[in-house]
């Protein structure tokens, strides 16, 4: 992870967060079901970009997902998708987007 940038969630604004000096510079976006986490939306301020902060909020994100233990992935997101496509470690935490 960045060293500078800490990660967390946000359950009140439905997203993980990355935050540089006080500021929010980049976000997953989340809807929760009863039995999973959908991603539908990462995003990163356009001067941050390139520096991993979106990387960083996947495997955070991912990581706490797997922590809790309650629900399974839906990647909506095309990044998140691509994310765990590139570190299939992840893919044990991927489940159905028809059930909720």
């Amino acid at each position: 992870m960045s060293s500078e940038v800490t990660v967390a969630n946000n359950p009140d604004q439905h997203r993980y967060e990355a935050v540089l000096d006080g500021t929010v510079v980049g976000f997953a976006e989340y809807e929760l079901g009863a039995n999973r986490i959908v991603f539908t939306h990462t995003e990163v301020d356009e001067a941050h970009e390139g520096e991993g902060i979106a990387s960083d909020l996947a495997r955070f994100a991912l990581d706490d997902v797997a922590a809790d233990g309650q629900r399974r992935v839906v990647a909506l997101c095309p990044y998140i998708k691509a994310w765990i496509a590139r570190h299939p470690e992840y893919e044990r935490l991927l489940g159905s987007t028809t059930t909720g």
